[in-house]
């Protein structure tokens, strides 16, 4: 039987990535759906991208966009490296792409470029990297950036009632628009956890990989979770990303 299982952000871990995989028993018949922020952490960010590109050959993907997909993508297209994003992460994709070629960087620069700002599938779930701040839905953002680097809606989420239910004059009229809300973006370990974190009908499946934390995988319909080991064990001579 086919799943739908959501990916969180990886950083560059492909070990971490394989390994989850493997743990959850993926198989051709299921739908997976990743959540961006591909790169910028671990060394493993070429062989990464390399992978989903062949993996998308194989069985059905949807992968979204992140913000360091899309600074990663501006330092493909201008050679430019933005002092903001050397900070926080930037550096080891620098490094790791010392020694890959042209042709391989090319096919890379497509794949970031190809990527999806959200995806609204067919039960009304939304999957995006980060939130949205318009009440009609990221379809109506402004500015198309906001969806993958937005964190009002979960900073919302986090600070709301819990007792409050949909039919409540003051539930926020965004998480109406949804049926569920899947995100990364902002690690759960900021709140002391290492899995996926539900709050109202948004769930966060960035569980810290950049840093301390796994990569994490669910099953959207059952909400089962796999996860790698913590990413800096796979990597034991790096450092991935010092900073938030």
């Amino acid at each position: 039987m086919s799943r739908t299982l959501a990916i969180g952000d990886i950083h560059g871990g492909f070990r971490a990535l394989e390994q989850v995989l493997e743990r959850a028993e993926v198989t051709k018949d299921d739908q997976l759906i990743f959540l961006g922020d591909y790169v910028d952490g671990w060394s493993g960010t070429p062989e990464l991208l390399s992978y989903l590109i062949q993996l998308k050959e194989e069985q059905e993907c949807m992968f979204i966009r992140g913000n360091h997909d899309d600074l990663v993508l501006d330092w493909f297209r201008t050679g430019e490296s933005n002092p903001k994003w050397l900070e926080h992460g930037g550096k080891s994709t620098m490094k790791a792409y010392k020694e890959v070629s042209s042709t391989v960087k090319s096919l890379h620069r497509q794949f970031l470029e190809n990527l999806t700002n959200y995806h609204i599938d067919k039960q009304n779930r939304l999957f995006l990297h980060a939130g949205f701040a318009n009440l009609h839905g990221p379809a109506a953002e402004f500015y198309p950036n906001t969806v993958y680097w937005d964190r009002s809606l979960w900073e919302m989420v986090k600070a709301m009632d819990k007792s409050l239910s949909p039919e409540d004059d003051f539930y926020p009229t965004r998480l109406k628009l949804f049926n569920e809300i899947y995100i990364g973006h902002t690690p759960t370990t900021r709140m002391g956890k290492t899995e996926p974190v539900n709050l109202a009908n948004v769930w966060n499946i960035d569980t810290g990989a950049a840093f301390k934390g796994p990569v994490s995988l669910i099953d959207v319909d059952t909400k089962e979770v796999w996860q790698s080991d913590a990413v800096y064990e796979l990597y034991p001579d790096e450092s991935g990303r010092n900073q938030d």
